[in-house]
């Protein structure tokens, strides 16, 4: 079975899509043609009536806010450890330092009291200005943004959130893109909403804020005209022909995050008893990017489920603060011990709104018999 299978998706829309397609080549509008205003448009609907600036990567729409804000040099980001490097590459690409925090074991997202932690070591012990914090939606969760808030007004911190996985989830009666100041998510093929290519987009309920991003996404154009640069930018545009994509597949989102639920659902029955099944708190709603669980003998486990054809991914394997680029990145004195622990004990399942009943089965079932055999030979090593 595959771990993702994104042909399902593409064979039932692909008449759509090829039509999307064929309206772009004939208009010709390639670059920010039509097409890429209607889908800004229907993306600021889904979260709720903000502006939204569309980008050609998960990476800019994390980037591009940090610019608009002026963060450089000297000054410090907060941000989780537990998460792919794009998020503090995005930080680095400025000038500023990543500040790195642990994250809550049940939900994997960052923990508020560690961001708590982080701020005081930084101002007792660096001469950073702490400027903003960026929260990650792992695996499609929204980060408990209720409890950052506060944090963040108190220390004058700007909330920028790596969404990259998450668009499609809510907390409370919030959607994803309106829970932070701003919000960068990512239309990678594999995410949620994914295009047949490199896509993002920016999400922020400051027109100002929005301008000035709209001015950096090309080339710090200003009002006159793309000879008129009224900042230094960057080429940061979503092609025509990714957005008529993108336009195509919002049609069928909120049944695909209906599935997504669906599955996981299912998964939780099956495996909640055996493995720590991923925590969703009361009122949020993830959009499910993966399914990941926490268990023991983890590498054992992946290579029984290997042999019998069930595939699986390891995210993370290394966190980001033990990795070359960030050994001298600032983090908290006590360091951040469940980041580390988690790291060797998490294990992503096959997952897809598509996946087939019989292979969720397989999954289920593959893992329960790894424990229970285990189990068996424990107790009878245990009599001899």
């Amino acid at each position: 079975m595959p771990f993702i299978d994104l042909m399902v998706q593409q064979e039932r829309i692909r008449h759509e899509v090829d039509a999307a397609v064929s309206r772009v080549l004939d208009h010709g509008q390639y670059i920010m043609g039509p097409e890429v205003l209607e889908l800004e448009k229907k993306l600021g609907e889904l979260a709720g009536g903000v502006e939204v600036i569309s980008c050609s990567s998960g990476t800019d729409a994390i980037w591009l806010p940090l610019l608009a804000y002026g963060i450089g040099a000297g000054d410090a980001v907060f941000l989780p450890s537990f998460t792919f490097t794009a998020t503090a590459e995005a930080v680095c690409l400025t000038g500023a330092t990543p500040v790195f925090v642990d994250i809550d074991p049940q939900t994997f997202n960052i923990d508020p009291a560690s961001l708590c932690i982080a701020l005081a070591d930084v101002r007792a012990e660096t001469d950073l200005r702490p400027r903003a914090v960026m929260p990650v939606d792992l695996f499609g969760l929204p980060a408990p943004y209720t409890t950052i808030e506060p944090i963040a007004r108190e220390n004058g911190l700007a909330i920028i959130s790596d969404a990259a996985q998450s668009l499609g989830g809510r907390s409370g009666d919030v959607p994803v893109g309106k829970l932070a100041d701003v919000t960068g998510t990512s239309f990678f093929p594999a995410k949620p909403l994914g295009c047949y290519g490199d896509g993002g987009a920016i999400f922020s309920g400051s027109s100002d804020l929005a301008e000035t991003l709209r001015s950096i996404r090309v080339h710090g154009r200003g009002a006159s005209g793309k000879y008129d640069n009224v900042r230094v930018g960057t080429n940061a545009r979503l092609d025509t022909i990714q957005a008529s994509v993108l336009l195509e597949k919002l049609k069928i989102f909120d049944e695909e995050i209906a599935l997504r639920q669906h599955v996981a659902g299912r998964y939780e029955a099956g495996l909640w008893d055996v493995v720590t099944t991923p925590s969703v708190p009361q009122g949020s709603v993830s959009a499910w990017a993966q399914y990941t669980i926490v268990c023991e003998h983890r590498d054992d486990l992946a290579a029984a489920l290997d042999n019998v054809g069930v595939p699986t991914q390891i995210y993370y394997p290394c966190p980001l603060h033990q990795q070359l680029p960030y050994l001298n990145a600032p983090k908290p004195k006590a360091g951040l011990p469940v980041t580390e622990d988690l790291t060797s004990r998490v294990l992503s399942l096959p997952f897809y709104p598509y996946l087939p009943s019989h292979q969720q089965d397989q999954v289920i079932e593959s893992i329960r018999q790894f424990y229970i055999r285990r189990e068996t030979k424990t107790t009878l090593g245990a009599a001899t």
